[in-house]
């Protein structure tokens, strides 16, 4: 009797949080098992409808919208989109006929992974952020296993589904040389280096804060400052700074995991892939957590690790005020820095895409796993 490979559908998206998390799965599942017929379901106006593609996999349009928390005439479309939805999932349920269905969150999860549900498929979820997402705590009942990233979120799932496998990484993080991170940026072996970087399209905050104290980050002979402005905002700031010996200053880093092992610090957001980054590289942090995203969830992600040691949480709102302080302190402390570089490595899960692939074969029946 012959077996068909295994069939898996992966939904999430909107943001890269939610995206890359699942082609690190995808692409694990395809290491261990190469047969196996993975696709994708998302939306053609996010960034999964481009991300998706370039890394090898199908991805099948669903149409869906967030629901504005405030009055909004958006709001008006909601069902409209939701019901179309919802309709395209059962179809692409019964089309493909996935063996396992894995969530990654953002809204098009949400009717993908119930329509697979009302069908009896199992479903795996996969949580980022500290404090779960609104579409995973509602599927949370419906999944057979929930992966999460953050010992914090497991309160928000039923008990006995969660496992704390941490975020998906990029592999490359893991093979990466301080000696060759310092050869690439052209920094001294003996020097202590800032790792300064708000995201691909950068941190208006961190950057005006960075700008604002760049002497005295500069002021220390031994200091190095690697500064990522994001493409937003390097035209604007590129003629206002002066050209120092010890500043590279950058619109966008090709090379993150260079970057991470060239750093004694980094000042960054407190987003979950860059918070699971930071502990697979056993980089310490200064984490400024973004006000402005849902639920306030990197003010939680940072909370994690700064009880954990392996980082300072420091509000936006004293940014301003502290930063060069706190940036001088933790640099001119030696033993703070490898008391925080233990902790984090002691939380690193650099397995976390393998161990998650390994349980959604064994949700879809694989006897490999």
């Amino acid at each position: 009797m012959t077996h068909r490979a295994p069939r898996i559908l992966f939904a999430g998206g909107g943001t890269g949080g939610h995206v890359y998390p699942a082609i690190a799965i995808a692409d694990a599942v395809r290491e261990i098992e190469p047969d196996a017929v993975i696709e994708f379901a998302g939306t053609r106006e996010r960034m999964e409808w481009q991300a998706v593609p370039k890394a090898g996999y199908a991805i099948h349009p669903i149409t869906v919208s967030g629901f504005q928390r405030s009055l909004s005439a958006r709001n008006l479309s909601f069902p409209v989109k939701l019901g179309r939805g919802m309709a395209q999932s059962l179809a692409l349920i019964k089309g493909f006929d996935p063996d396992v269905v894995v969530g990654t969150g953002g809204y098009v999860s949400g009717p993908v992974l119930l329509a697979a549900s009302l069908r009896r498929k199992p479903i795996v979820l996969q949580e980022q952020n500290a404090y779960a997402g609104m579409t995973n705590k509602l599927l949370g009942k419906r999944a057979g296993s929930i992966h999460i990233a953050f010992p914090e979120a497991e309160p928000y799932f039923p008990a006995g589904r969660t496992v704390l496998s941490g975020n998906p990484t990029r592999r490359a993080l893991l093979e990466a040389t301080r000696e060759a991170g310092r050869a690439h940026f052209d920094i001294p072996a003996d020097a202590r280096t800032l790792f300064v970087f708000g995201g691909s399209l950068g941190s208006g905050a961190i950057n005006d804060a960075v700008e604002r104290h760049l002497d005295s980050l500069l002021a220390d002979e031994s200091h190095y400052l690697l500064w990522q402005t994001g493409e937003r905002y390097f035209d604007a700031i590129r003629p206002r700074i002066t050209e120092h010996p010890r500043l590279r200053l950058m619109k966008y880093v090709d090379r993150m995991d260079l970057a991470y092992a060239a750093s004694d610090l980094a000042l960054c957001r407190a987003g979950a892939i860059t918070c699971s980054e930071l502990l697979v590289t056993a980089t310490p942090a200064v984490l400024v957590p973004s006000p402005n995203v849902a639920e306030d969830h990197q003010t939680k992600n940072a909370q994690s690790l700064e009880r954990a040691g392996a980082a300072d949480l420091l509000p936006e709102t004293r940014l301003q005020a502290d930063l060069a302080d706190t940036v001088a302190s933790r640099l001119g402390d030696e033993a703070m820095l490898e008391r925080m570089t233990k902790a984090a490595g002691s939380l690193a899960r650099p397995d976390a895409a393998d161990n998650i692939a390994r349980d959604v074969l064994r949700h879809a029946g694989y006897a490999g796993a």
